[in-house]
């Protein structure tokens, strides 16, 4: 089973109310071959939300507890994004998860790149939260550009 980000798949859930729709994951929805969900909403917010980074680190400083992640007003939500991560590794152990499909660029999903903390839209290599917990616990992570340019 492949689990992916809500957001990939139509949902308008991402922190602007907006969606980030794939059509082949779409598709794989529709023929049951793959499980939404949105770490974020899972961590408990709501959508939209206030957009938030990475500071001084990527998501295993996070779940190491040597990064926060801070929201554009300067709210620390290092906890819910930690939570949702969580959650949705439950998730990826239940349906015994083959691949996980997160959106790129996200604190939480970003697979090969994150923003860099300074909220100037500036990306840096690495991940983010819930995918370096996927990764660390053995599961197969990847953006959305890359599961297109493989099609699993």
């Amino acid at each position: 089973m492949i689990l992916v980000s809500s957001c990939l798949a139509g949902q308008a859930c991402r922190y602007n109310g907006s969606s980030a729709l794939v059509k082949e994951i779409e598709a794989l929805i529709k023929n049951k071959e793959a499980v939404i969900m949105c770490p974020e909403l899972l961590g408990g917010f709501h959508t939209p939300r206030e957009p938030a980074e990475i500071i001084k680190g990527t998501g295993i400083d996070v779940i190491n507890g040597n990064a926060r992640v801070i929201e554009l007003s300067g709210k620390d939500v290092t906890d819910i994004y930690i939570d949702g991560a969580y959650k949705a590794l439950s998730i990826a152990k239940e349906i015994k998860a083959t691949i996980i499909v997160l959106k790129e660029n996200s604190p939480s999903c970003g697979s090969e790149h994150i923003y860099n903390g300074a909220f100037l839209g500036v990306k840096i290599a690495g991940e983010g939260v819930t995918t370096a917990l996927l990764r660390k616990h053995g599961f197969i992570v990847m953006s959305e550009s890359q599961f297109a340019a493989n099609m699993y």
